[in-house]
């Protein structure tokens, strides 16, 4: 079972009706009630691969088949692989910087699975695993992580927005598009993700205000990977985050983020609402961030070894390897299959980012001011000097 808002439960209003005294009431009292109980995690698998039960979302994963359990392992490992790749690739100074999925494996592909390919993504920055799902090539992520793209794709070609590195922005860009979605009469829906630290972003209430007032078909995707880059989630919110929506007027969710069978159906539920004119929903997903938060961070300086160590036993790969054993839908032969893939994809990512141009240092300054600027002729004669001073005495 969820903790919902009361409008989750009551018939949907127009975006002009008001709201009565007696839902307004009944609102209140559910959200004063739910402020102190302990906040309900829907799971359908668990941390040792075991299948449970769950009357109110079971049916959104029961026709499920083996193949499509291994499609979202190989998705995972695949994911996963990519990720450590551009992570080696930022140490040896191909890339300026990366910021680590590692962890949140089964929270994106889930999610990203859930979509129909009419629904429109609206990531941040740490979205590979969907960015895959929704046909990306990996190699145009690494573009714009190397400085020699704005994006690399098409938005449109996907219906995947280009990453967002203003914290939070997207999610109103996201209601906006929704908004449209729903005036065009369109049936797909949007999806918007941020991190449990760009929820205390004002971009974010607005967002969901907006959503909640015009009924826009949006599912806000909360990856609560509990660090805002030193800032655990307790600082962040006095509740847990998905209760935040009972404020704004409709149903928040909390699921396990490492559990992809439950990431995938509580998603699919959240879209099939959208779709369906209920309006938006708060989905978080409940994970952790195994690495650190961008290649330019240190963890170690602000959590201990020990957390990180109860969350490896919760892996999101390893928890489905264990379930697709026991249940005898994937043999060795598969698992070998998929680590030569693996490698073969690493090898390719790597291939590419080396083939890749240097980018143009001097670019940033060229499009500052249309035209041009006394202190920007300044800083670019300081940053000559200071990339000629690399030089050998060869001047190469």
């Amino acid at each position: 079972m969820t903790v919902e808002s009361t409008a989750a439960r009551t018939p949907r209003r127009s975006a002009g009706s008001k709201a009565g005294t007696t839902g307004t009431k009944r609102t209140r009292t559910t959200a004063k009630k739910d402020a102190g109980a302990e906040p309900q995690l829907v799971q359908l698998l668990t941390p040792e691969g075991k299948r449970v039960k769950n009357a109110e979302y079971d049916k959104y994963v029961a026709g499920i088949t083996p193949d499509e359990l291994r499609g979202l392992y190989r998705d995972m490992v695949l994911t996963r692989r990519f990720d450590a790749e551009a992570t080696s690739l930022q140490r040896q100074g191909e890339l300026g910087l990366w910021a680590s999925l590692l962890g949140q494996e089964a929270a994106q592909i889930g999610s990203g699975r859930a979509t129909r390919e009419d629904d429109y993504v609206f990531p941040t920055y740490r979205e590979h695993g969907v960015a895959w799902c929704r046909g990306v090539d990996p190699a145009n992520l690494l573009g714009m992580f190397r400085g020699v793209n704005n994006g690399g794709w098409d938005p449109n070609r996907n219906n995947f927005q280009l990453y967002t590195i203003v914290i939070g922005s997207q999610t109103l860009h996201a209601t906006g598009y929704a908004m449209g979605v729903a005036k065009d009469g369109a049936d797909s829906a949007v999806i918007a993700y941020f991190g449990d630290g760009a929820s205390s972003q004002g971009d974010v209430a607005e967002s969901f205000t907006f959503s909640a007032v015009y009924n826009a078909p949006v599912v806000f995707f909360c990856q609560n990977n509990q660090w805002a880059i030193s800032e655990p989630t307790e600082k962040q919110s006095r509740v847990p985050i998905y209760q935040r929506a009972q404020g704004y007027g409709f149903p928040g969710v909390r699921v396990d983020g490492n559990d992809v069978l439950g990431v995938l159906a509580v998603t699919r539920w959240a879209l099939e609402r959208a779709r369906g004119g209920e309006g938006p929903t708060l989905v978080e997903a409940f994970t952790y961030r195994m690495g650190a938060h961008t290649t330019s961070d240190d963890p170690t300086r602000y959590r201990g070894d020990e957390e990180r160590q109860a969350w490896e036993a919760k892996d999101p790969i390893l928890r489905l390897r264990r379930y697709l054993e026991a249940s005898n839908h994937a043999d060795e032969g598969f698992f070998e299959e998929l680590e030569a893939e693996s490698e073969a994809l690493g090898k390719r990512v790597r291939e590419a980012v080396r083939a890749m141009p240097d980018p143009d240092h001097f670019a940033i300054f060229e499009n500052a001011y249309a035209d041009g600027h006394a202190l920007v002729d300044e800083e670019r004669a300081q940053f000559a000097a200071y990339q000629a001073s690399f030089a050998d005495e060869g001047g190469n």
